[in-house]
Parts: C-alpha cells; sequence; structure tokens
C-alpha cells in the first residue's frame, strides 16, 4: 500500500518543474529530478541539508552579494503566506539564469519550513527583450524616415530659397545692368556723357549682383569654413550675429568636410532658434574634440521650455542633421531658465 507521502514524493519526482523544500533553518531538505538537473547537480544527496540561500541565490546578477535576510522566497517561514516573483538562481558552475518563482510554508517538526517551485526562464526573456529590440528597430526606422523626409524638406525649402534670392537679387541687378549696357551701347556715339553714366550705373549694378552672389554662396557654404576650419568659421558666424554670442574651444586639426559643415550650421540654426524662438540676448558657444567624438554646445539666457517636437522650433530640424552623421542631440530647456542643445558627432577620419 503506498501512502501519500510516499505518492507525493513519486508525484515531485516525475514532474518537470524543479521544486525543493527547505526547514525551519533554510537547509534544502528535498530537491526532485528537475530541480537537481537544472542546477547542474548529478544528485540530490549534493543538495541535502546545504543551506538554500548560500548554495543557489547568494549573488545578485550585478555580481554584489544577496544577504539571505532580503530573500523573498524564504519569507514564508516567517509570514506563513505564499509569495512569487521574478529573480536569479546560481548554478553548480556559478552561471547564473532568471528564475519565476512561487514559495508557500509548509509545515515542519520544529515550525515553518517552504516549498518553492521555480522555472527557468531564460528563453522566455530572450523571447521579450528580441519583441523590445523589435519594436525599438520598428520606432528608430519611423523616426528614421521621418527624419529624412524633414530633410528633403528642408532642402526643398532651402533651393526655394535661393530660388527667390537669386530672383529677386542678383538676377534683377544682372538684368538692369544688362539693360544699362545695351542704351550706352546706343548712345556711346550720339550722348557720350550719357552713356558713360550708363557704363557707370552697369559697374555699379554688377558689383552690387556680385556682393550679393558671395553673400549667397556664404550662407551655403561660408568660404571662411573652407579654408580656416570650424571655430574661425563659428567666431565668423557669432560676429555677425544679432545677439552677443562668445565662442570658447578649438580644434588640434581639421576634421572631415562633412563633420565641419553639419557642425557649422547646427550652430547656426541653434543661434537662429535663439534669437526667433527663445529671445535670447545673449549665447556662448563651446566647441571641443577628442579622439572620437566631436562637441558642440550652444547655450542661450532666453525663456526656455524648447522641446524636439517638430511644431517649429527648429530642434528637429537641428536633431535630424545630427543623426544624419551618426551624432546625437541632448537638450536641456527648462522654463525661464534658457536653452542647452549640445551635438557629439563622431569625427571619424580627419582631413589632412
Amino acid at each position: 500500500m503506498v501512502t501519500a507521502a510516499e505518492f507525493l514524493a513519486q508525484i515531485l519526482d516525475d514532474a518537470p518543474q524543479p521544486v525543493w523544500v527547505v526547514d525551519e533553518e533554510g537547509l534544502i531538505v528535498f530537491a526532485n529530478p528537475a530541480a537537481v538537473t537544472v542546477l547542474g547537480y548529478d544528485d540530490p544527496s549534493q543538495l541535502y541539508r546545504r543551506p538554500s540561500h548560500a548554495t543557489v541565490h547568494y549573488r545578485r546578477p550585478d555580481g554584489s552579494p544577496y544577504p539571505e535576510n532580503d530573500c523573498p522566497m524564504l519569507k514564508p517561514r516567517q509570514t506563513g503566506e505564499a509569495v512569487n516573483g521574478e529573480e536569479w538562481f546560481l548554478r553548480r558552475d556559478g552561471s547564473m539564469f532568471p528564475i519565476a518563482w512561487w514559495s508557500a510554508p509548509i509545515a515542519m517538526a520544529n515550525g515553518n519550513g517552504a516549498v518553492l517551485a521555480f522555472s527557468d526562464i531564460t528563453e522566455r526573456r530572450a523571447g521579450e527583450q528580441a519583441v523590445r529590440d523589435r519594436d525599438a528597430a520598428e520606432v528608430r526606422a519611423v523616426e528614421s524616415r521621418a527624419a529624412q523626409r524633414r530633410l528633403v524638406e528642408n532642402s526643398a525649402a532651402v533651393r526655394r530659397q535661393v530660388v527667390r534670392d537669386l530672383h529677386d537679387g542678383a538676377q534683377q541687378r544682372l538684368i538692369t545692368m544688362l539693360m544699362s549696357l545695351q542704351l550706352a551701347r546706343e548712345d556711346v556715339e550720339v550722348d557720350p556723357a550719357g552713356a558713360r553714366r550708363l557704363l557707370d550705373d552697369a559697374v555699379g549694378q554688377a558689383r552690387s549682383a556680385i556682393g550679393e552672389l558671395r553673400e549667397l554662396a556664404a550662407g551655403l557654404h561660408p568660404p571662411v569654413l573652407v579654408y580656416r576650419g570650424l571655430v574661425a568659421a563659428v567666431e565668423e558666424l557669432a560676429a555677425r550675429a544679432v545677439l552677443p554670442v562668445v565662442v570658447t574651444g578649438s580644434l588640434p586639426g581639421r576634421l572631415a568636410e562633412a563633420v565641419e559643415t553639419n557642425a557649422y550650421f547646427f550652430v547656426a540654426e541653434a543661434l537662429t532658434n535663439a534669437v526667433k524662438h527663445a529671445r535670447a540676448a545673449r549665447a556662448e558657444v563651446t566647441i571641443g574634440v577628442d579622439d572620437l567624438t566631436l562637441s558642440v554646445e550652444v547655450r542661450d539666457d532666453g525663456i526656455g521650455g524648447a522641446v524636439v517636437d517638430g511644431s517649429g522650433s527648429g530642434l528637429a530640424g537641428l536633431a535630424d542633421r545630427v543623426g544624419a552623421l551618426g551624432g546625437r542631440m541632448d537638450i536641456a530647456s527648462y522654463p525661464g531658465s534658457g536653452t542647452t542643445v549640445r551635438a557629439e558627432i563622431p569625427v571619424g577620419q580627419a582631413r589632412s
């Protein structure tokens, strides 16, 4: 005749769920084969009468000690209530694995012990992490497409502005100059003095057109950036700004053209934001570089409260510009405390 205790022991021995029992002192008095195998042991005798916490639960995943008094799995011995959660166990070889566990009190000869059932959730967590990675990748893809769309739209807007500037400025002056030259050619014999005045006017129009073309070219790619580098170009930009701007920092040499160009226009757009949106009275620009990263920071004393939300503050464009080079942008903007935008851009290979 099989007793109830023997029947229960047989069920636990055959169960795929790892189970063990600890006594009033927290010593292991029973471990079924599933628990023995999962924990990397060969026989239940290798666990019998060993302190459960000091055997499988004495260290946290970060390597720090896990005091027995903090162990929730043993609490049912004192509280008389079942508990559950997720923790990490250590195998015989010292490797760790995540578990989902359930612990309940069990009456022993001299008080309460605890019966613990647990499951290895390594695969479950790996699946959850895969889902998170997939979701994060989808979010990055959406953000990347949105950023690319904004870059395309901004490029189109810049082209339209260039066309307007050419049409309203240099093109009109060149047309006027051409008309003056045609009239001067017709009058050169009959009215030399009038022809001279027309030629002088054409020279003036040509000089003005050249000046406007130079300004337009500087806006597209400043010559000082080409010939003297980022810091000098930012200093010149600060000198032309409508608010006082202090520039600090230096670079040991020239950086890749794309890095310098994007950093320059990052500063230019940030200073424009400081005037247009932040209503700042002054600004500071700090530039520095290490072996891997160029850092550019623009700080103003404006109204603050700026966010990167694509609502027209200009910050989304800054983030897109930095992100296009694999960099990152951080912003600190508290209402009434000004705004600080900081770009960190991989420098890649320096320019020779």
